[in-house]
């Protein structure tokens, strides 16, 4: 039997968090050891026990998550971190990102999508919103990566850059695995060898560095 994964909640707003309590316990795989409204009362949470898993909005009343981010990766970083927020903007997704949030999802979502979206994290994956994913390309078509990046080969298998291609149009593991005919678990170990690659340890640090390394283009839709 699996033990389920010790997750902190951090939602200022009382009925949008019991709502998220009431998913994430409907999951086996989850256990809710703590819950928070902002950044003190998620701090002193952590200085009695990290979590294994962090979902946390960003804009909370006394400061943003992406300061608990930060600080959860510095203290515990083999922690898994997923952003709930209604903020899709560039200088959120790009920061969240680079704090060490493993997913990025937005608050529009169905229970049943954030059921899945963490069931997609617990096997290996990082969830990300379709909107997010075509966010981060799109912001790099713009920009033209740098000539060396450009002219680099690419590390990736011809399987490895479907996978890539196909989860940064926003498909979870198992649509993957149903389009090119491999298992989920197929197709997480091949975007395990993506991240190694990569130097990364997340789906949406995998779009970015693969779209700024000019790896990745929106050519390949």
């Amino acid at each position: 039997m699996v033990t389920p994964r010790r997750t902190m909640i951090v939602e200022d707003d009382p009925d949008t968090r019991a709502r998220f309590v009431a998913t994430l316990e409907a999951m086996p795989e989850l256990e809710i050891a703590a819950t928070a409204g902002g950044c003190s009362e998620a701090r002193a949470c952590f200085e009695r026990e990290l979590p294994e898993l962090l979902v946390t909005d960003l804009g909370l009343p006394d400061g943003s998550g992406i300061d608990l981010i930060s600080e959860l990766r510095r203290r515990s970083p083999k922690s898994e971190i997923v952003v709930i927020t209604v903020f899709g903007d560039e200088r959120n997704v790009i920061r969240s990102i680079e704090a060490g949030a493993s997913g990025y999802l937005l608050k529009a979502g169905e229970a049943e999508d954030l059921q899945r979206s963490m069931r997609e994290l617990l096997d290996g994956g990082s969830p990300v919103s379709p909107a997010i994913a075509r966010h981060l390309l799109r912001r790099f078509r713009s920009e033209p990566p740098p000539a060396q990046a450009r002219a680099a080969t690419s590390p990736f298998s011809s399987r490895e850059r479907e996978v890539l291609t196909l989860a940064a149009k926003g498909f979870t593991f198992p649509e993957i695995g149903e389009i090119l005919g491999v298992t989920a678990h197929t197709v997480t170990t091949h975007m395990r060898r993506i991240y190694r690659k990569l130097e990364v340890s997340s789906k949406g640090e995998a779009i970015y560095e693969a779209v700024n390394q000019g790896l990745l283009t929106l050519e390949d839709d």
